[in-house]
């Protein structure tokens, strides 16, 4: 059975103008969600993770420890995928990524991170950024909302 993707009806192709990023994100900044990010391995194949993010002005925020496959990959070829998910709509982002390495604004992204996904648990987020995220090397992706598309499923 094939399924129809088509952008929602208000929507414009990647890149377009602020209509889009506007609309990309309320989708994004509506409810929390989960990303799913895809990097290019080495040898060209695929990597997906599951991946927190924050929205940061006009860009959506991932971050992660240096030692992850996917930072690895990003930093040695930036172009990424993401795909925010939400039953038959999700926002599709494409680009080459900014790589962030400096150490304050990295912790700061990764704790922002804990705070939002632990916000009814605001111990388990401390406990987090303190015992784990602050003693790793941290990264943080950038893409800019203005290469997304709020797509919706035909059915």
């Amino acid at each position: 059975m094939a399924c129809d993707h088509r952008p929602m009806a208000s929507s414009t192709h990647p890149g377009s103008g602020a209509e889009s990023s506007e609309e990309v994100r309320r989708f994004l900044a509506s409810e929390l969600r989960f990303a799913t990010m895809a990097t290019i391995r080495a040898d060209g194949s695929p990597l997906q993770a599951v991946v927190w993010f924050v929205l940061d002005e006009e860009t959506l925020v991932v971050n992660g420890a240096e030692s992850r496959a996917w930072v690895r990959n990003a930093r040695r070829d930036p172009r990424v995928s993401i795909a925010v998910e939400d039953g038959g709509q999700w926002v599709s982002i494409e680009g080459r990524a900014e790589i962030g390495d400096d150490q304050p604004a990295a912790q700061a992204d990764a704790a922002e991170g804990a705070r939002l996904y632990h916000a009814d648990q605001p111990e388990v987020a401390e406990t987090l950024i303190r015992d784990r995220f602050e003693t790793q090397r941290r990264i943080s992706l950038r893409l800019r909302l203005a290469n997304g598309r709020l797509l919706e499923s035909g059915g």
